[in-house]
């Protein structure tokens, strides 16, 4: 999952016809490194989305990307910065959608990231390969709809 960091507050003063403007330049900037890394986003919700992955590997390397060119944005004084969550599971597919408590903790993980930061879940953490990454532990994750003992990493690009 992704969303962007204040993107609410800023859409009620910028209006609706710059919010829809902004938020075709972040799809026009976010989606193809989805799509490039081997992801499907599955639907837009409002100013984030929800992809799907095979693995959690792409994933984050797409959410390095994506973020990356979403910060590149500028409009109106607002510079987007997005967060994102990847976490690893078996979702319920139905129809094109994705459902259940596998993508309720997906979207918690993504919830509780700040602005430019990917947080990932311990079972995508555990499949990654962490050559290049930097991960750390996150120890105030809670969310309701998460299991209480899920353990949620920060990742980022080792410089």
């Amino acid at each position: 999952f992704t969303d962007l960091v204040n993107f609410s507050k800023w859409a009620l003063e910028a209006g609706d016809e710059a919010a829809v403007a902004l938020l075709r330049q972040i799809g026009e900037a976010s989606e193809p490194p989805i799509e490039d890394a081997g992801g499907r986003v599955v639907k837009r919700l409002g100013d984030g989305l929800m992809a799907v992955f095979d693995e959690p590997q792409p994933a984050v390397e797409a959410a390095f990307a994506s973020g990356a060119a979403v910060a590149e944005i500028e409009m109106h004084g607002y510079r987007p910065r997005q967060r994102a969550g990847v976490h690893f599971g078996r979702a319920q597919r139905v129809g094109r959608d994705y459902l259940g408590v596998e993508v309720n903790v997906a979207a918690r993980v993504a919830s509780a990231a700040g602005g430019g930061e990917v947080l990932v879940s311990e079972p995508a953490r555990d499949l990654l390969d962490t050559t290049g990454l930097r991960l750390k532990r996150k120890w105030t994750f809670r969310a309701k709809g998460a299991p209480e003992d899920l353990r949620v990493f920060w990742v980022r690009a080792e410089s």
